[in-house]
């Protein structure tokens, strides 16, 4: 249909293909070779439609994968892991095959002495070597005993134990953080909708005070007051929205490995779960607090490391057992002489002296495990006053949130009442501004609450798991 008609003139068909121009661009669109197809793009513009909807049990297990801080302490665990295994093939016989070939150079021709009787008389060079050619084929069974070797294993078992305390720190550590991050976008959106309804009801107001001004109810300064109340509120509003985007980037900082900030949060801060007695989370705290376990795991790893340094001022053994053999030529006989067979070595190593570098280790190994001591006595008195601290936080949090919900009711009533007497001429401009002030700040007030229950809860099961 974007033919040109022959005889027409030129303006005509300037005017035709003008039409025609945007059919043939989205047609070119189409036909065109781009990076993704057009189910792509399609796919696309319906993720961007779809946030992902996200809880806070979604956002613990995504941040598990991507924070890079609590992926460091998953690594430090499997390295202390890896450690203890080394450690344990160390006390148990290791077994290798070696293979060699030594040449030596001859002596040359035998001297007059030695034409009659070779017995004493040397063919090679070296005498350590057992002929001009030397084949070793065996197999060696290697053990090791000392109690450093000991010592060094139970260490590395305390270690593992301080690694897999320390790695349940930063779980419930990461769950602090995801909690904080997570409640904090929360409260933004709503502290976003609280703004947006102050804002309406800053317009609202502002068009009464100027209908009841147009009536000669009112002086042109109440409209003035509620128009520089409404301009506040649409700031207030910017500002909300600034702090909401802020706390929705923070989340993506710790969810996602892509940055993704299409998504949604689950606001559950209606359901606060209950809260122990202080006794039940004093026991509990006693049992399952990870901090105290690394610290005790970290005084036994030291009274090991004390334990390895003895090992280096006392004797050790080394025993190696050789089958295989060691001939002049590669072969198990030889003239009618069985070559293959096997040879023992055990020694026995006594130190003497060194210098005094034996004894220093001992001494740093013992500075080491005092001071292994005096961290674990702190981290007992710690855990009893950060468990009062963060027991009375959730406690006053909890305690407060009926407070704050009746205050910010109060506060909701109060702005209608005094909405209604200003339209009766019966309160001040300043009355109702201040009536709005005090229903957003009674809302933020009771939002804020909600999340710092949530908040004090997750701090005090950094010290007693869940419950």
């Amino acid at each position: 249909m974007c033919q040109k008609n022959k005889g027409t003139r030129h303006v005509r068909w300037q005017s035709h293909f003008g039409q025609c121009l945007p059919l043939l661009v989205f047609s070119l669109v189409l036909i065109a070779p781009t990076g993704r197809s057009f189910a792509q793009v399609a796919a696309a513009n319906q993720n961007q439609s779809a946030p992902l909807t996200i809880t806070l049990q979604d956002a613990l297990q995504r941040a598990r994968q991507n924070d890079p801080q609590y992926r460091s302490v998953i690594t430090d665990l499997g390295v202390a892991r890896e450690d203890r295994v080394q450690a344990r093939a160390g006390l148990l016989p290791n077994v290798s095959y070696n293979n060699s070939f030594i040449y030596t150079q001859g002596t040359g021709p035998l001297p007059a002495t030695c034409q009659t009787s070779t017995a004493g008389c040397p063919t090679s060079r070296f005498i350590a070597n057992n002929g001009v050619h030397e084949y070793i084929s065996q197999a060696n069974a290697h053990e090791a005993l000392s109690l450093t070797n000991v010592a060094d294993y139970r260490r590395s078992s305390a270690l593992l134990a301080q690694a897999r305390a320390k790695a349940e720190v930063a779980t419930r550590g990461l769950v602090v953080s995801v909690t904080q991050a997570y409640y904090g976008l929360v409260v933004a959106q709503r502290k976003y909708a609280n703004i947006q309804r102050a804002a309406a009801e800053a317009a609202r107001f502002l068009d009464i005070s100027q209908k009841l001004e147009a009536g000669g109810e009112v002086a042109h300064a109440d409209v003035l007051k509620a128009h520089i109340q409404s301009q506040q509120q649409e700031r207030d509003l910017q500002e909300a929205q600034i702090a909401m985007e802020r706390s929705r980037l923070d989340l993506a900082v710790l969810l996602f490995p892509d940055f993704n900030q299409n998504f949604a949060v689950v606001d559950d801060l209606q359901t606060p779960e209950p809260l122990p007695t202080f006794a039940e989370a004093e026991a509990a705290g006693k049992k399952n607090n990870p901090d105290l376990r690394a610290a005790l795991a970290a005084y036994q790893a030291s009274r090991h490391e004390v334990t390895a340094a003895w090992g280096g001022l006392l004797p050790s053994l080394n025993v190696d057992y050789f089958y295989g053999i060691d001939s002049n030529q590669f072969a198990i006989r030889t003239d009618g002489v069985r070559n293959l067979g096997y040879s023992t070595v055990a020694t026995l190593q006594i130190p003497i002296f060194s210098w005094g570098s034996d004894r220093s280790k001992l001494k740093q190994a013992e500075l080491r495990r005092d001071q292994a001591h005096v961290e674990l006595n702190f981290a007992q008195k710690q855990l009893l006053s950060h468990l009062r601290q963060f027991y009375s936080e959730a406690e006053t949090a909890r305690s407060e949130m009926e407070s704050l919900a009746s205050s910010a009711e109060m506060a909701a009533e109060s702005m209608r009442l005094t909405t209604m007497r200003y339209q009766a001429g019966e309160s001040t401009v300043l009355e109702v501004v201040d009536a709005q002030n005090t229903l957003t700040q009674a809302r933020n007030a009771y939002d804020d609450g909600q999340s710092r229950y949530k908040v004090a809860v997750a701090n005090l099961q950094t010290l007693t798991g869940n419950f």
